[in-house]
């Protein structure tokens, strides 16, 4: 017996049944931002059979869902779970909070062999159903290293041909990550070459972008123009403001976003519903700094004169953020120094026995990069420019997060908490959005998007990838100062049909697939 609503998930085995599933009474939210409506709703063979009144009609199970929501899955459309579905291949965190498809390889970080990663997760039977961008640091690095220049014709060609042979094993689309080594180093002209090689195949161009603050309109116009030259559909990826000194001018990004959609250009973004990123500490650092990798950076920062350079350089790029210390900033994986995780740079000079200033926080900086890097979560974000992009209505809802271990490092909460903390903070709390438009952020639009033909909408023959909840019930309860824990009040997560989440808590059931390319 299974533990939905006290219970009520009923076997009927003596009879041959008109369908698997049967879901009864449910207020149907179908993704479409339409107004819900009441319904029964109808599994067979892994997919929505039937939508209406099923009065009289049987199945081997019956889920009464009165007074609940029925939605499509969630689609989460940017994550970076390459690194972790292997190792945790049912991805609880994400199901239990309504995720039941996601997206990797973005930022341009993703598996190269994609042929040998689909088999992999075929082998494992994930639990959530699983994309994949082509990326392009991920190329560069194999065919160029971590070297500052441009690439040479041989090495485009090469380029190329991978991008093409990940297409070819089914990847929706090429990523790239501008602001990390060694794509910083490209220019935009070599963006394009490679883009029109995945438009080709239809995929589009999904980009975290080159600059994110100061710069972040140029970057959007770049990011446009990679669209425009490739033929490629956009996404803009985790779109946002994150300098202090430049809050409030999310208007004029999106402003210009709608221009270029009026012109032609196909543009999306996704947004993930907090005020802090997490990324690498190098982000601090001048990108020529790194170029040639960990060895080189050391090398330079054992030099006293180029040391110098890197951290003047360094303290000027926080002040003209808007910033007099790295206080904002927490570290939130530290291999080599576990017990800095969940301290801020402040505090991590404290301990170096600093005097507490701008200065110290910088040297801090410098020491952890030199002795290898870490992971960090960042407030850089106003509310509402969270708020302004969000009510965006080509804002897709994302984590940026991953398939993460319970209870390692002190990951950002969106990890466990994105799609929850829309619903009840977004739309119980603030209304900011209709939970019917929340909705379609989080199933349709992406679905649409990333060209998931049969997902994203409850329609008849569609994909069973389902989540049945109480709105009012919803929480997300992952926070900065405790992430490792799941959201709350999604009662069912089926994908393709099986049950992964039942009465809240995760099953057996393993219903994922490797979604291609369609």
């Amino acid at each position: 017996m299974a533990r939905l609503l006290a219970s009520s998930l009923l076997a009927i085995s003596a009879f041959a049944a008109d369908y698997d599933l049967i879901i009864r009474g449910a207020r149907i939210v179908d993704g479409s931002a339409n107004p819900w409506f009441h319904a029964d709703l109808a599994i067979s063979g892994g997919k929505i059979a039937k939508i209406g009144n099923l009065t009289g009609k049987t199945a081997s199970q019956t889920i009464g869902a009165q007074g609940r929501i029925v939605t499509p899955g969630f689609i989460d459309v940017h994550t970076h779970s390459e690194g972790g579905i292997l190792h945790q291949p049912q991805a609880e965190n994400f199901l239990r909070d309504g995720v039941t498809s996601v997206v990797t390889g973005n930022c341009g970080g993703s598996e190269l062999d994609l042929k040998d990663f689909f088999s992999k997760l075929n082998q494992a039977k994930i639990g959530i159903n699983l994309a994949t961008l082509i990326g392009h640091n991920s190329i560069r690095r194999e065919v160029i290293g971590a070297e500052d220049r441009k690439a040479t014709r041989a090495e485009m060609e090469r380029m190329k041909a991978l991008v093409s042979k990940a297409m070819d094993a089914g990847a929706v689309g090429f990523s790239t990550g501008l602001e990390y080594v060694p794509g910083t180093y490209s220019a935009t002209a070599e963006l394009i070459e490679l883009a029109q090689v995945s438009a080709r195949y239809g995929g589009l161009y999904a980009s975290h972008m080159r600059d994110e603050g100061d710069k972040v309109l140029e970057a959007i116009a770049e990011a446009i123009e990679v669209g425009r030259q490739s033929g490629s559909r956009v996404q803009i990826s985790h779109l946002k403001q994150d300098t202090k000194a430049f809050w409030g001018n999310t208007p004029q990004m999106i402003e210009l976003i709608e221009k270029n959609r009026l012109a032609g250009v196909d543009i999306t973004v996704d947004q993930y519903p907090y005020i802090a990123y997490s990324t690498t500490l190098a982000t601090t650092l001048p990108t020529w700094a790194l170029a040639g990798g960990q060895e080189k950076l050391v090398e330079r920062l054992q030099d006293k004169a180029t040391r110098k350079k890197i951290f003047d350089e360094t303290l000027d790029f926080n002040t003209k953020r808007g910033y007099s210390d790295f206080e904002y900033t927490t570290v939130a994986r530290c291999s080599f120094e576990p017990s800095y995780e969940g301290k801020n740079i402040r505090q991590i000079s404290a301990l170096r026995r600093l005097p507490q200033s701008h200065e110290s926080d910088v040297d801090t900086v410098l020491h952890l990069m030199q002795r290898g890097g870490v992971s960090v979560v960042t407030k850089a974000m106003s509310e509402d420019d969270v708020a302004s992009i969000m009510r965006y209505r080509n804002t897709a809802i994302a984590s940026d997060g991953g398939v993460v271990a319970m209870g390692a490092g002190r990951p950002h909460p969106r990890n466990y908490g994105t799609n929850a903390r829309v619903i009840n903070e977004y739309v119980r709390l603030r209304k900011l959005l209709s939970l019917e438009e929340a909705v379609r952020k989080m199933t349709s639009l992406p679905a649409q998007t990333f060209g998931f033909r049969d997902r994203g909408l409850l329609r008849e023959g569609y994909a069973a990838d389902l989540v049945i909840f109480d709105p009012e019930q919803v929480r997300d309860n992952a926070t900065f100062e405790n992430p490792h824990q799941f959201s709350s009040g999604f009662d069912v997560v089926l994908v393709n049909g099986k049950i992964a989440v039942d009465g809240g808590k995760i099953t057996a059931q393993r219903g994922g697939q490797v979604l291609l390319r369609q």
